[in-house]
This record gives structure tokens, C-alpha cells and sequence, in this order.
């Protein structure tokens, strides 16, 4: 089911996220951030933590920082003083730490040779990245795929990974296709990715590699007992975005929650430093075989989902151009939206039909993310289990890639394994009832359902063009509070102190295998 929808007004809408989102794409090339350079060096096998738990990788860009700056990457550097550390990143990093080790910029001939050995070093990741795509792949082969669309998504998060385990496992064997694991509160915030596996996460549990390792290889013994692929996901958000994607990559995640705009918006993440770690991040992704999810859903918790449903399909708009930017393809683009609009509404259904048929006319090859009530969820729980019911039904009829579950719990209580249960029998009887309703339901051409979704359209458009108005585009439109009505200034928040515009002797190893330039 799809709505009749100009196709050169769709064009103009693409070509119009384009011209805003060109000019982020060419300040992201032009500078590097300390994530960035962090990610890198994971990606030539660094590991580990201090006593005091501050990652290696940390310790490392730290010191090459202080001696000759951010601005020329940290491969250079690194490499030339690895050639008398017997190749051992770790030694040179615990020397670093403790000022043993004094960095300098290679030039000529010493350059040519750091930069073949920082190649090489990276190249193993890169291999890792290619090598966990072929596994799931072969998995998927092997013991078969979710059986339909959308697929289900749960969310579990305990705090402790130990505990999570189990009921992840549970989920799945309820009908659960994706398990996502939210992280700790305010994991976004800190500038370093913890290290091993955890106990002890605030409303989430940490994102971890190890806690990445575990997670994959419990839901792996499950898939096979169920005789169906069980996806995992988690977030490459925040201030170690592509750290955070490097790793999940190599640990074979499936999905990673990945918006071009919510940490700004919603953490006050800088919006250079956000824009920057999120290229190499989605470049990781593409390589490794990823879905991203974007979090436009997130946009009508804080605006009105009627007036600001044009921002919905504006930030998707440019989320698909940085997408496919970075090299991933339609089917990696889980574009969020959500079922938000207040209930008291008149004609509130027939609304939200209207925006997700629009989402799917727009993209129709891309596994959309459609997200449950949550805004007007008011702790009566019957009428919230009727919400989530209408929910289902919009995206069994709408034909929606991705399906997170509702709660009717959501605002009371943290989800027990029961409220899961529950949902997931809700979810369970629409589409049995009437996953296949999408076959017979076709608005009218000119009906209230497909005229709304016009309008919003439109005003997207209109939207865009305002915006490549600005003297500097996006970034004013993002301080104007556009999005989420959040006002969030390029020359502020988390983060800033993190970026450096590149030299001309700028060099990392995996910018260049991953755009293919090497």
C-alpha cells in the first residue's frame, strides 16, 4: 500500500536535503575529533583500560594530542613510535600514559612508512568488520531468518548484563526478532567507552564490548534453538559515536541507533563534534553490514506530532542523504517515526495513518522504524494496552519494517517480564488478525488521508528551503530550534573542546580504507 504521491515532488524534497546537507558533509571532511582518532586506534586492536578504568585508547590520543595536536590524526604519530615498541600498541600506550613517550610528527620518507604500517595495523579491523557481515549472513543461511515484517523489536535493560542475558533470551522465544539493550543513563555523556562486562547501569546497562560479546553470543545459542536469526542492537550515540560503532561491528551487533541530529537536540552534544563522529561512525556501519535507526520519534515528545510532523519527515529527508553519503544502503535505513499524536485528537488514527503511509511512499525500500505512544501514556493501563493495539494495527496496515513493542506500563514502572509478555501478545494477535490488511486498504486519492500526507510533504519542503536560506544552514536552523524546538548553537555544547580542523599532513588509515580511497 502506497499513497499517490507526485514523484517529482519527492525528488524536489531529496534534492533539496541534499543542498542543506552538502555543506555538513564538507565540514565533517575537514575536521577530526578525538572519537575519531580514539575509534581508529580500536580498530588496530587496542583494548583495555587502566586501573581506574580509563581506556588505553584514551590515554594514547591524550598524549599524542599535547605533543603535536589533534589536527594531524594520531596515526602518524603512533606508528612511527611504535617502530621501537616491537609493535606493541598496548606498551606504547601505558608508556604514554605514564609521560615515558615523547611524540612527534613524521616527515617524508618516515611518514610513508608509519602510514603503511598505521594501513596495515587498521586493515586488520577493517577484516574483522567484513568478517562478522559474512557470519551473519552465513547464521542467517543456516538456520533461517524472522519469519515476517515488521519485525518485533523489545527493548531489555536491566543495569547488569548477567541479568539481561536471560531475559533477552525470554523475549526472543515470546516472538521478540530484535532485542535492544539501552544503555546506562547518561552513557552518551561520557567521553571514554567503559570497560568490560558490567553490573551496575542506571535504567540501562552500559555499552560495552564485552557486554556487546556476551549479549551476541546468548542470543547466537538462542537463534539456534528457535531456528530464526534474533537481531541485537544497540547505541552509536554520543560523545564516542564511532568508537561505540567500531565495536559493535567487530562483536557482530545488527543494528545500531544512529540519528544525525539527537544528540544535539536531546543531549546538547556539540553540533560539529555530533556531525563529525557521526561520517566515520556510519562508514563503519556500511562496511559492517548495519541497520542504522534514526530518532526523529524522539522530535514529537518534545513538539506537537501534528504541527510538527513536517520536522519528521525533514530530519528523515537528511538523514537518508548522510546515510547514503557514508555508503549505506536503502535497506540499512531504519528511519524512525512515531505514534504520538494525543488520542483526544479528532480524526487522531486516521493522522497517524496518514504520516507513516507518507514515510513508506517516500522510502519504500527502507526497514522503517515506527515507534509506539509514549507522550501520551498517562498510567491507566488499560487504555495504554489500547494505544499500543492501535499502534500495531497502524504498522501492520502501513507496512512497517521495524515495530518497537509498547508498554502499557510506560510512565508507571521500569517493564516487567509479564508487562513484555502482555505486549507482545498485543502485538502478536494484530498481526495474525491483520497483518496482511495493508492488501485491501487503499486511501482515496483525494481523501482526508492522502491530502494530510500532501500537506506535511509540502511543508517539509518548505521547511528545507527556509533552511538553505540560513546564512549557515543547518547549523542556524539547529540554533533557531527547528528540530524538537531544542536551540542548540555550533559554537557550544558537550564535546567542542574535542574537534580539530585537519592539516594538510592529516592521515588515518581507516577515513581512507573505508571511503575506498586505499
Amino acid at each position: 500500500m502506497r499513497l499517490d504521491l507526485d514523484p517529482r515532488t519527492i525528488a524536489q524534497a531529496r534534492a533539496l536535503a541534499a543542498k542543506v546537507g552538502d555543506p555538513i558533509v564538507e565540514m565533517a571532511k575537514k575536521h577530526t575529533t578525538v572519537a575519531v582518532e580514539r575509534a581508529t586506534l580500536r580498530l588496530a586492536g587496542l583494548a583495555g583500560a587502566d586501573p581506574d578504568g580509563t581506556p588505553w585508547v584514551n590515554h594514547l590520543v591524550d598524549a599524542v594530542r599535547a605533543d603535536v595536536g589533534l589536527e594531524h590524526g594520531v596515526a602518524l604519530p603512533v606508528w612511527q613510535a611504535l617502530a621501537t615498541y616491537d609493535n606493541d600498541l598496548s606498551r606504547l600506550a601505558e608508556e604514554a600514559a605514564a609521560g615515558q613517550v615523547t611524540f612527534h610528527l613524521p616527515e617524508g620518507a618516515e611518514a610513508e612508512l608509519a602510514a603503511k604500517h598505521a594501513r596495515e595495523a587498521v586493515g586488520v579491523g577493517i577484516a574483522r568488520l567484513d568478517a562478522s557481515r559474512v557470519a551473519r549472513e552465513r547464521m542467517i543461511a543456516e538456520i533461517g531468518d524472522a519469519p515476517r515484517k515488521p519485525w518485533i523489536y523489545l527493548i531489555v535493560a536491566t543495569g547488569d548484563i548477567y541479568e539481561d542475558i536471560p531475559q533477552a533470551q525470554a523475549a526472543a522465544r515470546e516472538g521478540a526478532d530484535i532485542i535492544a539493550v539501552i544503555r546506562s543513563t547518561g552513557q552518551s555523556l561520557l567521553d571514554y567507552v567503559p570497560e568490560g562486562a558490567t553490573r551496575e547501569g542506571f535504567a540501562g546497562t552500559y555499552a560495552t564490548q564485552e557486554n556487546f560479546r556476551l549479549m551476541r553470543a546468548a542470543l547466537d545459542e538462542t537463534s539456534r534453538e528457535l531456528g530464526r536469526y534474533v537481531r541485537l542492537t544497540n547505541y552509536a550515540s554520543g560523545l564516542c559515536m564511532p568508537e561505540i560503532a567500531a565495536l559493535a561491528g567487530m562483536e557482530r551487533l545488527d543494528m545500531m541507533l544512529n540519528d544525525s541530529m539527537y544528540g544535539i537536540l536531546f543531549r546538547d552534544i556539540n553540533p560539529v563534534r555530533t556531525f563529525v563522529d557521526q561520517r566515520l561512525s556510519r562508514q563503519i556501519h556500511a562496511r559492517a553490514g548495519i541497520i542504522i535507526n534514526t530518532g526523529e520519534d524522539n522530535y514529537l515528545t518534545t513538539a506537537d506530532a501534528v504541527e510538527a510532523a513536517h520536522t519528521v519527515t525533514t530530519s528523515q529527508l537528511l538523514n537518508e542523504y548522510f546515510a547514503k553519503e557514508a555508503g549505506l544502503e536503502d535497506w540499512q535505513l531504519g528511519l524512525g517515526h512515531a505514534f504520538e499524536i494525543n488520542p483526544d485528537v479528532p480524526d487522531s488514527f486516521r493522522l497517524e495513518l496518514a504520516h507513516a503511509l507518507l514515510a513508506k511512499t517516500i522510502f519504500p525500500d527502507a526497514p522503517l522504524k515506527w515507534m509506539p505512544p509514549t507522550r501520551h501514556m498517562t498510567g491507566d493501563i488499560f487504555k495504554g494496552y489500547l494505544l499500543d493495539g492501535f499502534f500495531n494495527l497502524a504498522g501492520a496496515m502501513t507496512d512497517q519494517g521495524i515495530l518497537l513493542v509498547g508498554m502499557m506500563t510506560e510512565a508507571v514502572v521500569t517493564p516487567w517480564i509479564s508487562d513484555r509478555d502482555l505486549a507482545l501478545q498485543n502485538v502478536r494477535y494484530v498481526m495474525d488478525a491483520a497483518g496482511r490488511l495493508g492488501e485491501d486498504f487503499h486511501p482515496a486519492p483525494d481523501g482526508f488521508i492522502a491530502n494530510r500526507a500532501r500537506e506535511v510533504l509540502g511543508e517539509s519542503i518548505d521547511l528545507l528551503g527556509k533552511i538553505i536560506d540560513e546564512p549557515n544552514g543547518l547549523l542556524d536552523a539547529i540554533a533557531d530550534g527547528t528540530f524538537g524546538l531544542m536551540k542548540r548553537p555550533a559554537d557550544a555544547g558537550k564535546g567542542l573542546e574535542g574537534v580539530a580542523e585537519k592539516s594538510e599532513a592529516y592521515y588515518n588509515p581507516a577515513s581512507t580504507i573505508l571511503e575506498g580511497e586505499e
